[in-house]
């Protein structure tokens, strides 16, 4: 493998590269993440799982009809996802549009809860690099601790890879501080060895993690692309001796699903992704099965049907 300094130095150089990655076994990448998804855990583990799970969470609300009360309230239970109990851990991030950041900054202020903004014209990212940049300065002056942002994808299909990673430095930059998770929206990269060279790309301009999906198309995330992608997390860290953060998102609705991807993570990554620094769920209907089955768990029967709340 070439020194990864020297790829990105040309539009020549950074294909040979991309295309120079071993091609993704289909057969073999789906096999082993029905392999592994058939995995069973103790009850003692299993308690760790759903408290580790909660952990992760990216708890959002990403839906035009948004409010600042709706993002209060999801804040609220961010903090206490379960007030009955307070031995539940609150959740990693709450993740808002651009213009609701302000309220969930000041509802989170002192707790430790991260604010995640989408940007860059999510969820198509079809506008232009000055777009994008503002939109994320704007998040990032409102208190944003993270951007999410989309790549363009259809650059990307059409093999303009310097220009993506351009684009991506860019905003990378315009991030200062916040963490940068970079979305790829697998459902339109159509194969994993697009989901594999766009990883590598996402991971050469700078991202801290690399996110599967906006969660607005179909597939979102899947067990086989999130292998993909951890793969490629883990080869990263070998070859640039830098470590970046995955996170699935859209369509992770249970607690069994959820359990899945942490063994996933476990054996193809190891022990140290197991953390909310390196690995999140996206979700916004998880954390309701996860508080479901912690509960069974501990009192050996499930909750009634308003035990939760319906975000």
């Amino acid at each position: 493998m070439p020194e990864l300094t020297q790829v990105t130095g040309s539009e020549a150089a950074l294909r040979r590269f991309l295309h120079g990655l071993p091609g993704v076994d289909k057969v073999g990448a789906e096999a082993r993440a029905a392999r592994l998804g058939t995995r069973s855990i103790k009850t003692t583990a299993k308690g760790f799982a759903l408290d580790l799970a909660i952990r992760m969470i990216d708890l959002t609300t990403l839906e035009g009809a948004d409010t600042p009360g709706k993002v209060r309230s999801l804040a609220a239970k961010a903090r206490r996802p379960d007030p009955a109990d307070p031995s539940c851990p609150s959740v990693a991030a709450v993740c808002v549009y651009p213009d609701m950041v302000a309220v969930a900054k000041h509802e989170l202020r002192g707790t430790g809860i991260r604010v995640a903004s989408v940007a860059t014209a999510f969820p198509s990212g079809r506008a232009s690099l000055e777009v994008k940049l503002a939109d994320t300065r704007f998040a990032v002056a409102e208190g944003a601790d993270e951007i999410d942002m989309v790549i363009d994808r259809g650059a990307f299909l059409a093999g303009h890879y310097a220009a993506v990673l351009e684009e991506i430095t860019a905003v990378r930059q315009a991030c200062g501080d916040a963490h940068l998770k970079v979305i790829l929206e697998t459902g339109e990269l159509a194969t994993y060895d697009n989901v594999r060279r766009a990883s590598w790309l996402a991971m050469l301009a700078g991202a801290d993690f690399i996110k599967t999906s906006t969660g607005k198309v179909s597939p979102a995330a899947t067990l086989p692309v999130t292998l993909v992608m951890l793969e490629a997390v883990r080869d990263f860290r070998a070859s640039a001796h830098r470590t970046v953060g995955m996170k699935p998102a859209g369509g992770i609705r249970t607690a069994k699903d959820a359990i899945k991807y942490l063994v996933m993570v476990n054996e193809t990554c190891g022990p140290d992704w197991l953390t909310p620094e390196l690995f999140r769920f996206g979700a916004s209907s998880l954390l309701n099965d996860l508080l479901m089955q912690r509960q069974k768990l501990t009192t050996g029967a499930y909750s009634g049907p308003n035990y939760v709340t319906v975000d």
